[in-house]
């Protein structure tokens, strides 16, 4: 497997396939490729049955289609796209055959209609989440929040689920493949499970006004991300169908043992 753009969840991917395979990172460090060292990354992708694809697109569109598309042809490809191609849903839920075309981003639009174009397997992810990267650490390290707004969902999914359903579509057909969890909840709902596995008050509610462009872009969406697909076609199933065994998991791999939480109760 080749990979554009070896970050967190392809490094994920790459260890559930088996662990072998070249990488590009911007700075080239230990084990990688730069990016833009043409020769190096052609020749790597030439050596490659599979390649995959994490690099976001730029001013200028999907930048891998634009420099390296000519060497896809023949190969298995598959690109992490996300569900925020489907834009506001009022808190419905939303599979493949929904619009992919009213996300806040338009370059992640588009690029996303451009791989499927390609023949692409595209892989439609919502908030991720796992070791060293989950509200566990948001809340531990101070960053946490809560709005106390209601009726405002999401979907997530473990980076593990990830690696799984990727590689599960590695014999399957090319297309759309939303990879999340069972259970879409709320911001809060989450944060308020995290710091209750921490055994520490849940944060103080903060407003919307308080937080960055960015943040509040996302509490203006709300939608429900149904996985139907990949379980039928992929026969895949997420090992953390929701936020709670998921961060019981991520928790459980610090060593720390979790406070007792009444929800988990029997």
């Amino acid at each position: 497997m080749f990979v554009f753009g070896l970050g967190y969840a392809a490094r994920a991917i790459v260890a559930a396939a088996g662990g072998i395979a070249l990488g590009t990172t911007r700075d080239g460090r230990a084990g990688t490729i730069r990016y833009d060292d043409a020769g190096a990354v052609r020749a790597g992708v030439a050596a490659s049955d599979r390649v995959l694809v994490s690099i976001p697109p730029d001013a200028e569109g999907d930048p891998v289609l634009r420099d390296y598309g000519d060497l896809l042809g023949g190969k298995w490809v598959g690109y992490l796209s996300s569900t925020g191609v489907y834009g506001d849903a009022g808190g419905a839920w939303v599979d493949e055959t929904a619009p992919a075309d009213r996300g806040r981003r338009a370059r992640r639009n588009a690029a996303d209609a451009a791989w499927l174009a390609r023949g692409a397997h595209v892989f439609r992810l919502p908030g991720i989440y796992g070791p060293g990267r989950s509200p566990l650490d948001r809340v531990a390290n101070g960053e946490a929040h809560r709005t106390g707004i209601e009726n405002q969902v999401f979907s997530r999914v473990h980076v593990d689920d990830i690696a799984s359903g990727v590689v599960a579509a590695f014999d399957a057909p090319a297309g759309a493949y939303n990879l999340s969890d069972d259970e879409p909840c709320s911001q809060d709902a989450v944060v308020d499970y995290a710091a209750a596995l921490l055994g520490v008050a849940p944060p103080p509610l903060v407003s919307l006004d308080t937080l960055s462009p960015m943040a509040r872009g996302f509490y203006a969406e709300n939608r429900r991300v149904a996985n139907g697909k990949a379980k039928r076609v992929l026969g895949w199933r997420p090992r953390y169908p929701d936020y709670r065994a998921g961060l019981r998991a991520v928790n459980a791999m610090t060593g720390r043992a979790p406070a007792v939480v009444e929800r988990d109760k029997p």
